[in-house]
């Protein structure tokens, strides 16, 4: 009996010590298929430990890397005053790198206006004046080049052709100022058409709940694997709501391909002014309601003049505007219509200087078709 009562004490006891070592560190469960695993307490993992789910970790190792390779860009410019004084105004957003040479990525109503400085702020805090390389006002698109003293880390392009609703994303920028900011939410809907801020449609935009606010213009929108799908561009309202919008990585590539086109054989132009002109207006001034590209003035010695292109001739009021006439209608580049500036840019992105392109022009009453070889532009920007 006094045996059995020792027994039944220790058992007792041991049952006290199992029950104390589950409720501190949690059940024992090592598994019979894997021999090495053990307690998870016995050999702990820092991840498991900090409580981190699979989410949380692709969370913290994609802002580890591209946070190093976003850039704060600050950037003054001279507005006039009440007084007529031209006084400074800073302005901030967000960049990318793109290369390990320093060239950057951004919005281009981050550096638009007549600048007196743009500077690119590292995440190690160094400072780097940047020259702009080349613009698309049309996509908002900017791209700088800085010269840094090391070869510095950058972001990879994705693929945005493939993208999903519901899919995974991360923004990363300066909003407000406040540097290497980090938010995550989901593609909310593609294929979006929204203004810009001075009302001209932006196509097949990224919509997405990811916070974005003043400041994260021209930040990176990145996948899960960490490459860039989007340029972070625009907000509805003056704040976060949930719904910002950003430019399809593939649209870059298409600047970026230009970019290195321009560089090599110059910007194609014909060399005019041109007035967007349709509808009422057109038709008020003996010209088809279809509309096209007015010719304002052919400069002496331009690819237009060559080839024969006329300009206004006199100015006509109608409809309150005041109105150059006289001039071609240019209503098509190679039988593609052209009835803004943006269209007319769109027909020349894919030629180079030398080329020759066939114009569908409107003039004393009839259509003709006039060939013109294409100069190239003084400058890329």
């Amino acid at each position: 009996m006094r045996i059995r009562s020792v027994l039944l004490a220790g058992l007792l006891v041991a049952g006290a010590v199992y029950l104390t070592s589950v409720m501190r560190w949690g059940p024992r469960h090592a598994a019979l298929d894997d021999p090495g695993s053990g307690p998870m307490w016995s050999a702990p993992d820092k991840a498991r430990s900090a409580g981190l789910s699979a989410d949380e970790l692709n969370n913290i190792e994609i802002y580890k890397t591209a946070n190093q390779a976003t850039v704060n860009i600050s950037t003054v410019q001279y507005q006039e005053d009440w007084f007529f004084r031209y006084v400074p105004v800073e302005g901030a957003g967000s960049g990318f790198l793109i290369d390990p040479d320093g060239r950057i990525l951004t919005n281009n109503h981050v550096v638009a206006g007549p600048q007196a400085r743009i500077s690119v702020i590292l995440a190690d805090r160094s400072r780097y004046d940047a020259a702009i390389l080349y613009r698309e006002p049309e996509n908002d698109l900017a791209l700088l080049k800085i010269e840094p003293k090391k070869k510095l880390p950058y972001l990879r392009l994705g693929d945005s052709d493939n993208l999903q609703v519901g899919q995974k994303v991360l923004a990363i920028g300066n909003p407000f100022g406040l540097d290497g900011t980090l938010t995550t939410g989901v593609i909310s809907a593609l294929h979006r058409t929204v203004p810009d801020e001075r009302g001209r449609p932006m196509e097949d935009m990224i919509q997405t709940d990811a916070a974005i606010n003043p400041g994260n213009s021209g930040g990176p929108l990145l996948d899960s694997q960490g490459n860039v799908i989007g340029v972070n561009t625009m907000i509805v309202g003056a704040r976060n709501a949930g719904i910002g919008f950003a430019l399809p990585i593939n649209r870059v590539k298409v600047l970026l391909d230009d970019y290195q086109r321009i560089t090599r054989y110059g910007r194609p132009t014909l060399g005019v002014r041109v007035l967007a002109i349709s509808g009422p207006l057109a038709e008020a001034l003996d010209l088809p309601s279809e509309g096209g590209l007015l010719v304002v003035s052919v400069p002496a010695g331009s690819p237009a003049a060559a080839a024969g292109i006329r300009g206004a001739r006199q100015r006509v009021s109608a409809y309150g505007y005041i109105i150059p006439i006289g001039g071609d209608l240019i209503m098509a580049v190679d039988g593609k219509p052209v009835g803004s500036t943006a269209e007319l840019e769109r027909a020349l992105r894919s030629k180079r200087p030398g080329d020759t392109v066939t114009l569908t022009i409107y003039r004393d009453g009839r259509t003709i078709k006039v060939p013109v070889k294409l100069g190239a532009a003084e400058q890329a920007l």
